[in-house]
């Protein structure tokens, strides 16, 4: 190899050498910018997503001719990484949603499968409500009240509202005593719940129990399924279907559990109810009478009345008390239950009245007995304190009265009674109670 030939290889590795440098500090002057850029959208939060790109100052070139080309690189680099950005953030979705996919395939469980299953003890009210709400009717009762003014005696027409349920097909209706006003009533009105209505008859009814029979002339209507308030546990589901306050709530469906039973309540006139039923179900003034069901809806009680003192404390009439009534009167058209004959009241009051003891702590002193009467036919005297029936607690009239509902004309009954101060046990054959009494 001549001088010559070594000049010019000399001269080509010099230029290249030189192209090279030219190409490395515009390669650093490129990542100088990336770098700026990159450092600058850094500082932009992840919330704050923004479509416009951020502004950075131009580097200075070497060469005027090749500005132009730099920054066409440098546009196409930034472009770049944006859609691969977007597209590496695409790509990351599909792949999780393939292995996603994926996982499914391998489990056989896909979102559409997942089912979310609810027991229907959840739903029990619904499933009462649609199965009972059409056996329960509205009750209004117009009665003409008396009452005193510096005018005299003075008199007018009332009305007041209530529920009841159907018992038998052929218009049998059950509700409370005192929604069809303990029998003093000018005109009963049924209300259905196809929108008709129909005027009520009284078959029977008893203050001391809240029950009334009450009878429309409609058959082929839907009764109600009874159950069996003897197994009724504490805790259990109830619902209340009745008429609150106003036929325009009518079959307004209650729900809550059994909070209670033989409980007992007393009223102002000295009346007392027992065995009673309690519930948390809400019972509001226009649900009298109406029925109380199980999760099963069958009806376990009559609604009768509520602490209007405090919320959540319901009573209802155990179904098991009226059973044997409403079987009887359907059968025969009426009710009659058998009767001691006796005037009685109860020792506490007795003791009060008359500043003695009776040398009782509890019982119903006999103040009279009725001639042809079971009392007078067993022996009974006046004095004598009835403590009780059969072995059943006597301690008050109406503890009297509602155990005979579980007698029949012709039983014959063990009374437990003190005479004297001492305990004694007589024998007593019960009758028919007559009509007049």
């Amino acid at each position: 190899m001549d001088d010559n030939e070594r000049n010019l290889i000399n001269e080509e590795n010099e230029s290249n050498e030189s192209n090279e440098s030219n190409e490395n500090n515009e390669n650093n002057e490129s990542n100088q910018s990336y770098e700026s850029f990159e450092s600058q959208h850094r500082e932009t939060k992840d919330t704050d997503i923004n479509f416009i790109m951020p502004s950075y100052e131009q580097p200075k070139k070497v060469k005027k001719s090749r500005k132009k080309s730099f920054m066409g690189y440098v546009a196409v680099a930034l472009v770049s990484a944006l859609i691969g950005g977007l597209s590496g953030g695409y790509i990351a979705t599909s792949q999780l949603n393939m292995a996603g996919n994926s996982q499914n395939n391998k489990t056989g469980i896909t979102a559409q499968d997942v089912n979310i299953n609810l027991t229907d003890d959840i739903y029990f009210a619904a499933a009462v409500a649609e199965k009972a709400q059409k056996t329960v009717v509205g009750i209004t009762t117009e009665v003409t009240q008396q009452y005193n003014t510096f005018f005299g005696p003075q008199s007018q027409k009332a009305q007041s509202m209530g529920s009841g349920f159907i018992v038998d097909s052929n218009g049998y209706i059950v509700t409370n005593a005192h929604v069809i006003g303990d029998g003093k009533y000018d005109s009963i009105t049924v209300s259905l719940i196809d929108g008709s209505t129909e005027v009520g008859e009284v078959l029977w009814y008893d203050t001391t129990l809240d029950l009334a029979v009450v009878k429309i002339n409609r058959t082929g209507l839907p009764a109600v399924e009874i159950g069996d308030s003897d197994a009724l546990m504490v805790g259990e589901p109830a619902v209340a279907i009745g008429n609150p306050m106003t036929l325009d709530l009518e079959r307004t469906v209650t729900q809550g559990i059994i909070s209670g039973l033989d409980r007992s309540i007393a009223f102002d006139d000295g009346t007392v109810i027992e065995p009673l039923i309690q519930t948390d179900a809400s019972i509001n003034s226009g649900n009298s009478g109406g029925p109380l069901f199980n999760a099963e809806g069958k009806v376990v009680g009559i609604n009768t009345a509520k602490m209007s003192t405090a919320e959540g404390l319901g009573f209802s009439i155990p179904i098991n008390t009226a059973k044997p009534i409403i079987q009887e009167i359907i059968d025969k058209g009426t009710f009659s239950t058998v009767y001691v004959g006796i005037t009685g009241v109860d020792v506490e009051t007795y003791e009060k009245a008359l500043g003695v003891d009776v040398k009782a702590e509890y019982g119903v002193v006999v103040v009279e007995t009725m001639n042809g009467s079971p009392a007078t036919a067993a022996g009974l005297k006046t004095g004598d304190v009835i403590t009780a029936i059969e072995g059943d607690k006597i301690e008050s009239m109406s503890d009297l009265k509602r155990n005979l509902y579980e007698y029949k004309d012709g039983d014959n009954v063990k009374l437990t009674i003190i005479r004297n101060g001492e305990e004694q046990t007589i024998s007593m054959t019960l009758k028919t109670k007559p009509a007049n009494l």
